[in-house]
């Protein structure tokens, strides 16, 4: 398999070489030249997300160094499961995605890319930086997948003041090979210096980087695997497609969803919920696709004005009206976040963390439009990472998970670094 640019000014390159140069020379991102296609029965006998992932990528890996390393990598990565739970309302479910040790779905994505890139040859001996700009939970599952592996340090970039007190907390914790850096900015200011870093070749020439933001390959095409994980097990009890409601706010997870419903995994319709940050439903409503300054939410991890994985789905998707007749994709306002975790505890006893409320939200829209057949809601974090926002909200305690607790109890520190390049460039230079 051979991966080209969304730009089309690059040559096309072997997996292992996307992964490790992570942003393509002429600034697009990395797809696949051709999708391969399987039916369900393909998987018969692949039961657990490790061989269901395996089974799905090898196309993706084939002709590669590492696909022989495939099966391995994927048992490494995937050591806990995402269970599909049914909610209180028929045919409603969430797909939990936040067993992973930093209680989030980017665990997934991060470890597999942390397998990766541990069994990638090296041109030097110098240490390679993996650059990340996070919005919340992808700086915290890259810290753990790369903390204190030989050869690799971490550079996390983070909006200061706009993550949860526990985000920010995670991001700080790991010390040692992983260092983050709040930023004077939003967003989409970190996402801006990190590609600016990764397009710098005279930078990279003196400091080798990686990336493991959603625009790396190494985080998009393991999160097929969980969707794809899910919709078998969906499919052989009930035989019928899996339909998904996926909250989305650089596309990442959304797109991987979509990648996996192409190759034939038997997913019926995708929703795309996004918090007040409209760029993504403003388009699929007809407006011209146009970049929006960020605007801060309750669901902080998705607040993007530039959803880097947008170029992913235009080429896709190239005619911009076939592509609005795919999907659904609608915004909640953090009033509505706020009364939709409310209302359903207190209805259900049904927990959700912010993000997830966006998707629950949605999908309670599309049920009161009419919408049938059984749905997924991509529960995307663990309620308990946003304590200050739910508890208030339901009138208890949310219970700790185990590896989070442990993460919480160590001290954590954070650099401040103005939103200027340079001054990136030189913590990269320095470190």
């Amino acid at each position: 398999m051979k991966y080209i640019s969304t730009r089309g000014n690059s040559p096309a390159l072997g997996l292992s070489a996307a992964l490790a140069a992570g942003l393509a020379p002429d600034g697009g991102l990395y797809v696949q030249q051709s999708l391969p296609k399987f039916v369900p029965s393909d998987f018969d006998g692949d039961n657990g997300l490790p061989t269901v992932a395996a089974r799905l990528l090898a196309p993706f890996f084939a002709d590669d160094a590492l696909a022989a390393e495939l099966p391995a990598i994927c048992t490494q990565a995937f050591t806990f499961d995402a269970p599909l739970r049914a909610l209180a309302t028929a045919g409603d479910h969430v797909l939990e995605l936040f067993h992973g040790p930093t209680a989030a779905f980017k665990d997934f994505g991060a470890r597999f890319l942390a397998a990766c890139m541990q069994r990638l040859p090296r041109e030097t001996d110098k240490p390679l930086t993996i650059v990340v700009a996070t919005s919340g939970d992808t700086g915290a599952a890259v810290g753990a997948a790369f903390a204190g592996l030989p050869g690799f340090k971490v550079a996390i970039l983070y909006p200061d003041g706009r993550v949860s007190p526990r985000q920010a907390h995670q991001l700080g914790a790991f010390g040692g090979n992983v260092r983050a850096l709040r930023v004077d900015g939003v967003f989409d200011d970190c996402q801006h210096m990190a590609k600016q870093a990764l397009g710098d070749s005279a930078l990279r020439s003196i400091a080798p980087l990686g990336t493991a933001n959603s625009i790396s390959l190494g985080r998009l095409l393991p999160q097929m695997a969980y969707y794809a994980h899910s919709a078998l097990k969906h499919f052989r009890a009930n035989g019928t497609p899996l339909n998904f409601v996926v909250p989305t706010g650089n596309l990442g997870n959304a797109v991987a969803c979509i990648l996996a419903r192409a190759c034939g995994l038997p997913i019926g319709r995708i929703a795309l919920a996004t918090n007040a940050n409209r760029v993504l439903p403003d388009f699929f409503a007809g407006a011209d696709y146009a970049a929006q300054p960020s605007v801060a939410t309750i669901a902080n991890a998705m607040d993007v004005g530039a959803p880097s994985n947008f170029e992913r789905l235009s080429w896709l998707y190239p005619d911009a009206a076939a592509l609005r007749r795919e999907f659904v994709s609608s915004s909640v306002d953090d009033a509505t976040i706020r009364a939709t975790i409310r209302e359903r505890h207190s209805r259900y006893g049904e927990l959700f963390c912010p993000h997830t409320a966006t998707g629950v939200h949605l999908l309670e829209t599309l049920r009161a439009q009419g919408v049938e057949g059984n749905w997924a809601v991509a529960a995307t974090a663990h309620p308990a990472k946003f304590d200050s926002i739910v508890e208030p909200l339901i009138g208890a305690t949310v219970p700790v998970p185990p590896e989070l607790a442990a993460l919480l109890a160590r001290p954590a520190l954070a650099d401040p670094l103005a939103k200027d390049y340079a001054a990136l460039r030189a913590v990269l230079v320095e470190n």
